[in-house]
């Protein structure tokens, strides 16, 4: 049998070799441990129940659509009908009807009241008119300031649209009768409620209501 001669230190350097491959075996062992396996985690990794942010939650019912929430009302119905309807323009007209329509009460003038009046406010204003005639009394309105006028709301009806605005007012009346002449200043604060049928090309509103308010 052949046999290598003995050296010393022969068997302390194999057992050293022992040794080392041990060792270099563990840290392979070890490196495929950590690189055989996936670091961080997947898609397959989040719970089913656990939301992405920002995306929908299919299990909820979409919002309902606004053909779907219910009828339109107020000013959104008014502006569904008609798109070019503007609060401030229509405050400044009412305002300015306003002013012509006291005026022309004061005055008498019937002419220029009829189309700014609806005939159930019309007829008070006629009979007003002819019992201070028939007294022999007249009258004429100064407004002290341009009158205020403030957006109550507006209500749709069919084809017909309401709109209310509140005035405050401060004007000098000036009246004669047989008893002389005197002179008022008067502050006063009411609720007017005018009209206009949606379906026609007439853009102008019509007074039909008249409600006292807190000044």
């Amino acid at each position: 049998m052949f046999t290598l001669p003995e050296h010393p230190g022969t068997s302390v350097t194999a057992l050293e070799l022992i040794i080392l491959a041990a060792l270099a075996g563990v840290v392979l062992f070890q490196l495929y441990a950590v690189l055989g396996r996936r670091v961080g985690r997947g898609p397959d990794d989040l719970p089913h129940a656990q939301a992405v942010a920002g995306a929908p939650d299919l299990a909820k019912p979409a919002p309902a659509s606004l053909e779907e929430s219910g009828p339109l009302t107020g000013l959104a119905a008014l502006k569904a009908r008609d798109p070019g309807f503007d609060i401030a323009q229509f405050l400044n007209g009412a305002r300015s009807a306003y002013q012509m329509i006291v005026k022309a009460f004061a005055a008498g003038d019937r002419a220029a009241l009829k189309p700014l009046l609806s005939g159930e406010v019309m007829g008070p204003f006629e009979a007003a008119i002819a019992q201070r005639e028939a007294e022999g009394r007249s009258e004429s309105v100064d407004f002290l300031t341009p009158p205020r006028a403030d957006f109550e709301g507006v209500d749709v009806v069919g084809d017909v649209a309401k709109a209310a605005v509140r005035f405050l007012a401060e004007y000098r009346k000036r009246s004669k009768g047989p008893e002389g002449e005197a002179v008022d200043d008067l502050r006063t604060a009411e609720i007017w409620t005018f009209e206009r049928n949606l379906k026609s090309r007439d853009p102008n509103w019509t007074l039909i209501h008249v409600d006292a308010a807190e000044a």
